[in-house]
């Protein structure tokens, strides 16, 4: 507050009358004036961004300030009085500045929302290439789902097997027990040729082509014509064994397969990652297949007979770690069709190998 104080002025007789002098009253303060509030908040509004600002400080948009007037409310926030304050009416509600442009950006430094979210967003990686399939993405851990996933794939791969391997086994059993059958196969040999062709046209197609044996129907189809053509030669191949020798290869590869799906399913070892071993055995096995057609010797045979049932036996412990997808090497589970097949010339060149083997040692 600001105080006067009383002078006492004496007058001079010895002039004339001198007029008295003015009385001073206190200064009163001129209230502040205030600018139109700008639109958007920012570094360059006196009093809005100031570090240590408390409410009710000069600036504050909607506290009051020194004078005791509240200041125009924001346009963003409330619509306001028409013409208050000078400010010229906005037909949306709110009052606008007309030195301001509308929706401006925020000024730099700005800390607010829309700084955080900037920064929270640029931060995000963001990639525009699709993610890969899932026979190229053997690595990643799919959780409780991968192995759910899993299990119905062995499931729908051994179904398979089960139905190629009745088909098959039903076909030796006529063969073998059918009498007509055996002279119409002993006259006609050029039927186990056309099967050996289809045979072969239909594991290449299967083989080469993953788009067929990926789509339904034609994996199906394909693995049909397969089995059917497969099936004749094997059953053919039996009826020229006797009845007892073909029972006791099926019993024989019965057990081995089962035994060695078992034990494949369930040790620790990694069988997969001996895979490029057995296919240079299995080369091996081959040119010493050639020899023995030139070699006609039985102990000969019998050995060709005995290595190549090991070396499928070793297969069909491979192709079984194959389905289960924790070993090295693993099938995608779209590849159904695949390892059925895998698994069911296994068991027929097991089953064949065997018969050999029984067949040369009984003197057949």
């Amino acid at each position: 507050e600001m105080t006067t104080e009383k002078t006492d002025y004496s007058y001079l007789e010895a002039g004339p009358a001198q007029p008295p002098p003015p009385q001073y009253e206190p200064a009163q303060p001129t209230p502040p004036q205030y600018e139109p509030f700008p639109t958007t908040f920012g570094t360059e509004v006196p009093g809005t961004n100031m570090p240590g600002m408390m409410p009710g400080m000069p600036g504050m948009p909607g506290m009051p300030g020194a004078g005791g007037l509240p200041l125009p409310p924001p346009t963003a926030f409330a619509p306001g009085v028409p013409g208050a304050f000078g400010m010229t009416p906005n037909p949306q509600g709110g009052y606008a500045n007309p030195a301001a442009f509308p929706y401006s950006a925020p000024a730099h430094g700005f800390s607010g929302q829309y700084w955080m979210t900037s920064h929270l967003y640029n931060d995000v990686y963001r990639s525009d290439e699709d993610p890969p399939p899932f026979h190229d993405n053997q690595d990643f851990d799919f959780g409780l789902d991968n192995k759910s996933i899993r299990r119905a794939f062995i499931r729908k791969v051994f179904l398979v097997l089960t139905a190629q391997l009745t088909v098959t086994f039903a076909f030796v059993a006529v063969f073998t027990f059918v009498d007509a059958v055996k002279q119409f196969v002993a006259v006609n040999v050029w039927t186990y040729l056309v099967s050996y062709g289809v045979f072969f046209v239909s594991v290449c197609v299967i083989s080469c082509c993953g788009s067929v044996r990926r789509q339904h129907p034609w994996n199906l189809i394909a693995l049909s014509v397969l089995t059917l053509s497969m099936s004749y030669m094997v059953g053919m191949i039996a009826s020229f064994h006797d009845t007892d020798s073909v029972i006791m290869a099926v019993g024989i590869t019965a057990f081995v397969c089962f035994t060695v799906v078992i034990f494949s399913l369930q040790t620790k070892y990694d069988f997969t990652s001996c895979h490029g071993v057995l296919f240079v055995c299995l080369m091996v096995l081959i040119v010493f297949g050639f020899l023995c057609i030139f070699i006609r010797n039985q102990i000969l045979h019998i050995v060709y007979a005995g290595l190549g049932a090991l070396l499928f036996t070793c297969f069909l412990a491979v192709d079984t770690q194959l389905l289960l997808g924790n070993k090295e090497l693993a099938l995608s589970p779209e590849e159904y069709v695949f390892a059925a097949l895998n698994l069911y010339t296994d068991i027929i060149n097991i089953f064949l190998y065997i018969l050999a083997i029984i067949g040369r040692a009984r003197g057949g």
